[in-house]
């Protein structure tokens, strides 16, 4: 990889405020003349096959992050889990997170949380929400459906904790540009379902027909490299494996690649 496209840049206030107003209104005339056919369909009856589930805790202590972020990270989910939930995406079809939420504002009930930006974390409203798209682009990269766009996080803020999935199997968001979007290029009807308990996150894709293939996703691979400005580069593949109804693996398709800057210091093996 090449190191110095990767140099963070400086830019001033004036010129990020600039950026977003530009590509804001790119991403509004392109949701209207694409040609593409939104979701807007929302069905509360199951369809009767589940694709995938998955749950993320709501509260996870960082460090030197309060946890008033937390809390209102959970009010934040709950309004936009509501925008999302029964969708129902039919053949040919695209799932816009952006465009089924909408913008988060207070008006909307929508508090302060945290976001992350230029590798440091600031409050923010609507904070919080990169969680709901984490945990549906994880979603689907289990299910035959196909995300046409998802960003990468640009920067690595907090180490490992826990982790239970591989580095980079998340999507970042940001209004209303930094969008999640995916098409079903499937002939079945697919169903988004999405609640917050008490601790969780949840999700699930559901379908009008029983799956053909399971998937297994997993980091191919993996590595750190220090750049000649002072920061470690973290960089990875993802692939999965298509297994068919017989659990026979038939296929190995690459996903996806990452690459972030390290805003904390990674624990080095020491050479023998």
């Amino acid at each position: 990889m090449n190191l110095v496209d990767f140099r963070p840049k400086k830019r001033s206030k004036f010129r990020i405020q600039l950026g977003k107003v530009f590509y804001r209104s790119k991403r509004f005339l392109k949701w209207y003349f694409d040609g593409e056919k939104y979701v807007k369909k929302k069905s509360v009856e199951k369809l009767p096959f589940q694709v995938f589930s998955h749950q993320t805790p709501l509260l996870r202590q960082l460090k030197n992050v309060d946890m008033w972020y937390q809390h209102n990270k959970v009010i934040n989910l709950k309004i936009a889990v509501q925008k999302l939930n029964c969708l129902t995406i039919e053949p040919g079809e695209t799932f816009s997170y952006w465009r089924c939420i909408g913008k988060p504002t207070k008006r909307k009930g929508y508090v302060e949380g945290m976001v992350l930006h230029y590798g440091e974390f600031k409050a923010g409203i609507g904070g919080g929400l990169c969680q709901l798209s984490n945990l549906i682009y994880w979603m689907t990269i289990h299910t035959p459906l196909t995300v046409t766009e998802r960003y990468r996080h640009s920067f690595d803020v907090f180490p490992d904790s826990n982790r239970t999935q591989p580095f980079g199997s998340g999507a970042t968001c940001s209004y209303n540009y930094l969008d999640l979007q995916v098409k079903n290029n499937t002939n079945d009807t697919y169903q988004l379902f999405l609640t917050v308990t008490d601790t969780h996150l949840v999700g699930e894709w559901r379908c009008s027909q029983r799956p053909l293939n399971n998937y297994e996703v997993y980091e191919a691979t993996h590595k750190i490299e220090m750049a000649y400005w002072g920061n470690y580069i973290r960089y990875n593949t993802i692939h999965r494996r298509v297994y068919n109804a017989q659990s026979i693996e038939i296929d190995d398709e690459f996903l996806t690649e990452n690459y972030a800057i390290m805003m904390y210091e990674p624990m080095l093996e020491s050479k023998s």
